[in-house]
């Protein structure tokens, strides 16, 4: 069978093999060195520019195998890994923009690639305009002659926004830009935007690509060019992912289909069990009705995500109460992984922002993301339920 007509579970157990039928190990070898042996210095050379067996800065074949069956996955040519997620951006990000340049930026993004874009940017000479997720026409009046590269984020860390992405990309394609997105949310089991004319996906392979909480990791998938372009910055750069780590990545997702259709549907649960309780100002999930952009998540998403965030009526202290009184999440940063973690963004992923920051971006310091694991669902309700009524 053609790998490009498999089912995504399918490419996630077996794209990294080969199609030749060896006598092989089932479960993919782990490539520890750090440098490795030519026969002679002409091949040395050729492994050098071309290779995955001269210098693990440069390649490594656990990498490889992660790296084909990510590409696999997102339906690209080619993909790339790092030793972090931020590591994906900014390496992606400096590649491609350089002294004189124009960035625009969705206003709606994970802190620290907020922090990159405002502060260090700029120290290189890039222009940053920052654009309301939301507001489609806002990508083309931000456009100039010199700008380089739109950044996208679908949906957003933690108010679960989306980017109507057959549009943003089809401003940018129009004018030559190429456009990136961190799609860390939504897995390409939910969303494929090369499908929708996106040029780069980035992933914080930590969360659910990896989803056990066991690894740090990002991701790039796009065209061999674009790759290929990434890969000599990484050589320089440095942010690689260790091949045990490139181990637990292949690992991980294999079961990402299987743990994603679990996400999406207790997610959702989870959402209507809540929407319009006492003590809940508003609840934050795509696949809801009453999301405001629900018909574009059924037109571009097959399941909303395993993050639920809720809006309390009350304070921080209200939110610090609640999040206190939660037995089966465990108060952690991150999510995407098999057990279920809650966080209090204004605290966490976005604590380096200003209040002000936080208000233009709708983060509220009541606001409280849920990463539901892989549990019964019905046992997270009753838990949130728990500590809700015991907020009085």
């Amino acid at each position: 069978m053609k790998r490009d007509e498999l089912h995504l579970s399918t490419r996630a157990v077996h794209s990294e093999l080969d199609e030749k039928r060896v006598n092989r190990p089932v479960a993919s070898p782990i490539y520890l060195s750090a440098t490795f042996e030519a026969a002679d210095v002409e091949e040395q050379i050729r492994l050098e520019a071309e290779g995955d067996t001269f210098y693990t800065r440069y390649g490594n074949p656990t990498l490889t195998a992660v790296e084909r069956t990510l590409a696999a996955l997102e339906g690209t040519e080619s993909a790339l890994v790092f030793g972090s997620g931020m590591s994906a951006i900014t390496t992606t990000l400096l590649s491609f923009l350089g002294n004189g340049d124009h960035a625009v930026f969705q206003r709606e993004v994970y802190g620290g690639t907020f922090r990159f874009a405002r502060e260090v940017l700029p120290r290189f000479g890039v222009e940053v305009s920052f654009v309301d997720c939301a507001e489609t026409e806002g990508f083309r009046q931000a456009l100039r002659d010199n700008t380089r590269l739109v950044y996208l984020e679908s949906p957003t860390n933690p108010t679960l926004k989306l980017v109507d992405l057959s549009a943003v990309a089809a401003i940018a394609q129009s004018r030559g830009v190429k456009t990136f997105i961190d799609s860390t949310f939504a897995t390409p089991f939910n969303t494929r935007p090369g499908d929708y004319g996106i040029d780069g996906i980035l992933h914080s392979a930590t969360k659910y690509l990896g989803g056990h909480c066991d690894l740090l990791g990002g991701a790039l998938a796009g065209s061999r060019e674009i790759v290929r372009d990434v890969r000599s910055y990484l050589k320089v750069l440095g942010g690689i992912l260790d091949p045990h780590a490139a181990y637990l990545l292949l690992r991980g997702v294999k079961t990402l289909g299987v743990r994603m259709d679990r996400h999406n549907r207790s997610a959702l649960a989870v959402a209507r069990a809540f929407g319009g309780h006492a003590r809940v100002r508003s609840v934050f999930y795509p696949m809801l009705e009453s999301h405001s952009q629900h018909e574009l998540a059924r037109r571009q998403m097959q399941g909303g995500g395993g993050v639920v965030s809720l809006e309390l009526q009350g304070t921080l202290e209200t939110a610090k109460r609640f999040v206190n009184r939660l037995e089966l999440f465990r108060i952690a940063p991150s999510l995407g992984g098999v057990e279920s973690l809650v966080s209090i963004p204004c605290l966490t992923s976005h604590a380096m922002l200003s209040r002000e920051e936080r208000e233009q971006a709708g983060i509220r310091d009541s606001l409280v993301r849920l990463a539901l694991g892989i549990e019964d669902a019905e046992d997270l309700i009753a838990d949130i339920a728990n500590a809700l009524a015991g907020l009085g």
